[in-house]
């Protein structure tokens, strides 16, 4: 069959890969280490190209996840919470499980382990489902919900990423959910260019917390449309169409990137940190 599952133990941790026996075409997913994309390898003209940064085996993940949160699912929360609270139902909640100067940043289950419930292989995908069963058990969070994240290799190259949320309190629960892929790009990033359209710009403040605003920004839009990226820039969506990001410059001729659309309340933050041979994507989602 064209499609196939594959399971391995290596470096210190259980590998599940999807794998397209026609192109070549794998992706990676580490059901231990917060499920994890590790992975997403596509054959080119010019040899294999795996486009996420991962990590080397299960040591480096241990000692590297909360340093840039390379791949990790953002939930319940995503980006950062002001002074690391909220309130909720006339109640304060105060989330403490790791604090970015003094700022608790991207959510509680990004080193969460992920369990398989269900494998698919059919003549024209393979699919895989993991979900991590939350108990409200985390300091500022007590609101029980399941997280199911499903991972579909299509023809093309096409890895579809999905998150289905079950809230399991008997009450409206608050929730944000997101993903922190880091695209390598096969060289520094300022050697390479970025097509998009947008008209917008969400306003941030100085500790990179989103004020609210979305303010007008036609510089991309106007000659010279040639610009430097911020270290940080977020490109709304222009009206109802999503920004669509088309790498135009080598060596990552091959990718394009699609945010799906009208399913997100947000359009991706970009963000370039140093050293910048990657960019992260941050895609999110708020009810």
């Amino acid at each position: 069959m064209r499609f196939q599952i594959m399971h391995d133990h290596a470096e210190g941790w259980d590998r599940v890969r999807l794998h397209d026996a026609l192109t070549g075409c794998n992706a990676d997913i580490i059901p231990s280490a917060g499920a994890i994309l590790n992975a997403f390898s596509i054959p080119t003209p010019d040899g294999e190209c795996n486009v996420i940064e991962g990590f080397r085996d299960a040591a480096d993940w241990r000692e590297r996840v909360t340093k840039g949160f390379h791949s990790a699912k953002l939930s319940p929360f995503v980006c950062r919470l002001r002074n690391s609270s909220y309130d909720w139902n006339g109640r304060r909640h105060t989330i403490s499980k790791f604090l970015l100067n003094g700022t608790a940043i991207h959510g509680l289950l990004y080193d969460a382990p992920y369990h398989i419930i269900e494998k698919a292989v059919h003549a024209d995908y393979a699919e895989l489902e993991l979900k991590y069963a939350y108990k409200g058990d985390a300091e500022g969070f007590p609101f029980p919900y399941d997280c199911l994240i499903r991972y579909r290799l299509e023809p093309g190259n096409t890895l579809l990423v999905s998150t289905v949320i079950h809230n399991r309190s008997i009450k409206t629960i608050p929730m944000s959910d997101g993903w922190h892929p880091y695209f390598t790009l096969g060289g520094v990033i300022d050697n390479l260019t970025l097509q998009f359209h947008a008209s917008q710009m969400l306003e941030y403040d100085e500790a990179i917390l989103p004020s609210g605003r979305l303010v007008p920004n036609t510089d991309w839009n106007t000659p010279p449309n040639r610009r430097r990226l911020p270290r940080q820039w977020l490109p709304p969506r222009s009206g109802t169409s999503p920004a669509r990001l088309h790498p135009v410059r080598p060596p990552l001729r091959y990718i394009r990137f699609l945010p799906p659309g009208i399913l997100l309340s947000l359009p991706p933050n970009l963000h370039a940190p140093p050293p910048t041979q990657h960019r992260d994507r941050e895609p999110q989602r708020r009810p």
